[in-house]
């Protein structure tokens, strides 16, 4: 049960702000997969997964973060175990080209997706041990080596895009710890130099293709990766101001948007809600990230605060590199859109991130009795 006292400080808007988003999935997500197989399949799945999502959120805030927060090496350990399951081979299945999941029966569980919330709750007990005492490059790197290990895990998989948004988590947690600006554009100077190696000996041919389409996709690649972002660019342009109207998107309908219930889902919003719907899309997300600003802002101890900076970073940066993705703005990295993607690993990993901020802003004031 919940200390009553805790529920002054529960933040019902973001909940409320969360659950339109889930809501908005549903519609969409059955609007995206009306035409294969059964038309209610993913969306009762999708139903299940916000079920099971709300189940594993009301679990979490039961529980103070600092006590989840004692087991931060069973956490980051036994997050390094699963990641590395996928690799055995009558464990992990293949799909696409990549081993990226565990098949579960009702659904294929894909550790990368919780390794990012592990990731934010050790980095967070690692960073709070040291408070701010990040004077210089070299202080950085033990944190960087805890966040390169789950990363080089998920992307041998391969996953480039997962990948990018633990770097992007590692950059955000170390601003809420107050690194000095100067320090993190010196860091990412660095990387940005590595990235030029990474990118000529590393990536193989296919993900070089995913990561430069998006700057001339009639030429690069214009009857595969080119194709899609093409075709995703009309829909978003089709859609006018107030849309076609759910179910009526034709791009979407006759499946010249190729994975429209995951990763081009917002292609989906745009075409068939139009630009008001889009709009209102990125305002929730918008609104979603001050709420979990405001907590952080608000936290009672440096861990809650990164904790939340963690979370608001992952959802930042997903959410705007998805969308970015679909507009053509930015490279093809296959991240969903938190929330509204179908995907019962993303969902209930982001529920279970949701849950930890919550939690944060629940005990942000000592309990009076």
């Amino acid at each position: 049960m919940i200390d009553k006292k805790l529920l002054r400080n529960f933040d019902y808007i973001l909940l409320i702000n969360v659950l339109i988003l889930s809501v908005l999935s549903v519609f969409v997500v059955n609007s995206a997969t009306q035409t294969i197989g059964d038309p209610y399949y993913y969306m009762i799945r999708q139903l299940i997964f916000i079920g099971m999502g709300l189940f594993i959120l009301l679990m979490v805030i039961t529980i103070d973060y600092n006590n989840i927060l004692h087991f931060s090496k069973f956490i980051y350990y036994g997050n390094i175990l699963i990641l590395s399951l996928v690799f055995v081979p009558f464990l992990g299945r293949t799909g696409g080209g990549a081993q990226r999941w565990i098949a579960m029966g009702f659904f294929d569980f894909q550790p990368s997706e919780f390794a990012k919330v592990a990731v934010i709750l050790t980095l967070a007990k690692y960073l709070a041990a040291r408070g701010n005492e990040i004077e210089d490059f070299f202080d950085m790197i033990p944190y960087f080596i805890h966040v390169i290990i789950p990363m080089g895990l998920v992307f041998m998989q391969p996953d480039l895009g997962t990948s990018m948004v633990f770097i992007a988590i590692y950059f955000g947690m170390l601003y809420f710890n107050k690194v000095k600006i100067k320090l993190l554009a010196y860091l990412a100077g660095i990387l940005a130099a590595g990235a030029i190696p990474a990118y000529l000996f590393v990536l193989s041919d296919y993900q070089k293709a995913r990561l430069t389409v998006f700057l001339s996709p009639e030429s690069v690649d214009p009857l595969g990766a080119g194709f899609q972002i093409l075709q995703s660019i009309v829909a978003v342009g089709s859609g006018g101001l107030t849309g076609k109207g759910l179910f009526q998107g034709t791009q979407n309908q006759l499946h010249f948007i190729i994975e429209a219930h995951t990763d081009f889902i917002f292609s989906v919003i745009a075409e068939e809600l139009g630009f008001i719907g889009a709009t209102i899309t990125i305002l929730l997300f918008i609104n979603l990230v001050y709420r979990i600003l405001k907590i952080a802002f608000t936290a009672k101890d440096l861990h809650g605060r990164l904790i939340c900076g963690g979370v608001c970073t992952m959802i930042l940066f997903q959410a705007f590199v998805n969308m970015g993705m679909v507009l053509s703005l930015m490279p093809l990295t296959g991240i969903p859109l938190p929330f509204i993607s179908y995907g019962g690993s993303s969902y209930l990993a982001n529920m279970l991130a949701i849950g930890l901020v919550l939690n944060v802003g629940m005990r942000r004031d000592k309990i009076m009795f």
